[in-house]
């Protein structure tokens, strides 16, 4: 007898929901690298889907690189770590420990990024960082357009390195960092939120106008590490003290 799907989300297409289980039954090692996954008639059993779906689903592992077909064996796990394809799972942000290594990746990627900004920004690039906080700062500060703004910023400050591979990288997990500017103003007072966010703002900003690069740094660093204070994560490096 089949159980009910799974319900991970009604809105979220089912073989995408199928998807998402499996990602997550590969990534916690609970079906180990190099094993089979289970025959197609067996998943749909088990998750109370058809065939078709759980086939679907396979495909979409395929092509996120989680799992290779050997003809005539079946559908075989691979480890995260070899996968060929970034994909960031959205589900887990609400997880702290996950939130958490979230911001360490952008403490190591945002904080030299600023670093190299301060030595190559150019005239225009400070002016799009000015107009940025500007907005941040104006009549929609608690609003969607100064979360657009803030990412802006980000990404203006990545563009500023000269370098496309850090763009691209800074670019590709601006929707997770939008999440987590959401989990912050709704963790604590709005206003309290933007007001500290702006100040660290501008002090990245005033670090880059001076040319600054150890300034930039160290202030970056700090907004990262306070952005992930406020959005609750746990912060992997703090547990060693590197972050202070």
């Amino acid at each position: 007898m089949k159980r009910p799907a799974i319900g991970l989300g009604a809105s979220v297409p089912l073989p995408t929901r199928v998807a998402e289980h499996l990602t997550r039954e590969i990534k916690s090692g609970r079906i180990a690298p190099e094993s089979r996954l289970p025959p197609e008639t067996s998943l749909a059993t088990e998750l109370g889907v058809s065939r078709n779906v759980v086939r679907e689903a396979i495909s979409q592992l395929r092509a996120d690189g989680l799992v290779y077909v050997r003809q005539g064996a079946g559908a075989y796990a691979l480890a995260p770590e070899d996968s060929k394809v970034i994909r960031l799972d959205p589900l887990l942000l609400g997880d702290a420990t996950d939130l958490g290594q979230l911001f360490e990746l952008r403490a190591v990627l945002e904080t030299e990024a600023a670093g190299l900004a301060a030595t190559r920004i150019q005239p225009e690039g400070l002016a799009i960082l000015a107009q940025a906080l500007e907005r941040m700062q104006g009549s929609e500060r608690t609003r969607d357009d100064s979360v657009a703004a803030d990412l802006e910023f980000h990404r203006e400050i990545s563009r500023a390195t000269g370098n496309a591979y850090i763009l691209t990288f800074t670019s590709f997990i601006a929707s997770q960092i939008r999440d987590t500017i959401y989990l912050a103003r709704q963790a604590q007072p709005i206003d309290v939120v933007v007001d500290e966010t702006i100040a660290e703002h501008q002090a990245v900003y005033d670090a880059l106008a001076a040319s600054d690069a150890t300034r930039a740094r160290k202030a970056m660093r700090t907004h990262i590490l306070q952005s992930g204070q406020r959005a609750g994560a746990t912060l992997p490096e703090r547990q060693t003290g590197d972050w202070t």
